[in-house]
């Protein structure tokens, strides 16, 4: 209690808001997922294996005589790996809507990306570690822990519209071996209107960063992503593009590669039962940071997967998925195959 209260009179201090006297509230929430994943790939054994998803959160948070709210939260997640996620920083939350994101506060861009339905499963097939192909919107939204991103309100500029802006600067630490991110700036935004009977949501994204590593000048990372969804009563559809720089990839972090990634989904629910579909076509061009070696011909990952998902009761949620893959790396068919998972999620 003692550290509470002399960390919450620090942040006043700076913030030159009244002092919280009493302890902050404390939520809880957090899910167990397990089931089992066949993978088969074309190339080599079938396998199968039990897949674990375990998190457990701490949300904290506290309100000011001044109506600002002080908020933060910690992770324990993963029971079979390390204790834990205890990187959060702090949110302090505007009257006016906006809030501000300080330490370890994440990158702008990536905070607009568009979700685009996939499988619900945890299944997926794997691929050679020196495949660059990537498969996320927000691929090169690279950030340090020494940073801070702003929201804005609801309605900012124009009805619908939201964003946010961010920075990090460089740790200090001495470049090694591996790549690191010294500093980023970002800018993301979110538009979401009605279009009849349907609600649509448009996002998108920049950033950019400056990294470095042993024997190499400063590494610049970054590039843009847009996505839209569109939901029309049970029906969602969406589409994504990406295309972007990235640094610090495959063995080691010795690769930088140029990529882009195209993503599509589908997602309808009747009753209890959820059906996803997704589309993901990712291709990269890596090549050495140290040598300049590489970079002749892409790696791809080409992604179909879909699952159906039953409420069997509340907060517990039964889940079949199904991924195939078609892989290459530097031109060379590889990995390719399919996965299914069966299992369930149980929420809190």
């Amino acid at each position: 209690m003692k550290k509470e209260l002399l960390m919450g009179t620090a942040l006043v201090s700076t913030l030159g808001a009244a002092s919280v006297a009493e302890a902050v509230t404390a939520t809880m929430s957090g899910n167990h997922q397990t089931g089992l994943e066949f993978d088969s790939p074309t190339g080599g054994t079938d396998t199968n294996a039990q897949i674990n998803d375990n998190n457990f959160t701490v949300s904290l948070s506290e309100t000011t005589d001044g109506g600002m709210t002080i908020s933060s939260s910690f992770k324990l997640m993963d029971e079979d790996a390390a204790p834990g996620d205890r990187d959060a920083g702090f949110t302090l939350a505007f009257t006016d809507g906006s809030k501000l994101d300080v330490l370890n506060a994440g990158n702008a861009s990536g905070s607009h990306a568009v979700s685009i339905p996939g499988s619900a499963g945890a299944e997926g097939v794997a691929t050679t570690s020196t495949n660059a192909a990537q498969t996320g919107l927000d691929f090169m939204t690279a950030s340090t822990v020494q940073g801070i991103e702003y929201h804005t309100a609801s309605d900012f500029l124009a009805d619908g519209l939201k964003m946010s802006f961010s920075a990090s600067t460089d740790s200090g630490a001495a470049a090694g071996a591996t790549y690191r991110v010294d500093s980023h700036v970002a800018i993301g935004a979110t538009y979401v209107t009605d279009l009849g009977d349907t609600a649509l949501t448009i996002g998108g994204g920049y950033s950019a960063a400056d990294g470095s590593k042993t024997e190499t000048a400063a590494t610049d990372s970054g590039g843009f992503h847009v996505g839209l969804s569109a939901v029309t009563g049970d029906l969602t559809v969406a589409v994504g593009f990406a295309d972007g720089d990235k640094a610090g990839v495959n063995i080691a972090s010795t690769d930088q590669i140029e990529g882009d990634v195209v993503k599509a989904g589908i997602k309808y629910v009747t009753g209890d039962l959820t059906f996803n579909v997704g589309l993901t076509t990712g291709d990269a061009k890596d090549t050495n940071i140290n040598t300049g070696a590489g970079g002749a011909t892409d790696d791809s990952k080409d992604i179909t997967s879909a699952s159906v998902s039953y409420a069997v009761a509340s907060g517990v949620t039964a889940i079949l998925g199904y991924t195939t893959m078609e892989a290459s790396n530097e031109g060379a068919s590889t990995d390719d195959g399919s996965a299914w998972y069966i299992g369930a999620n149980m929420s809190f």
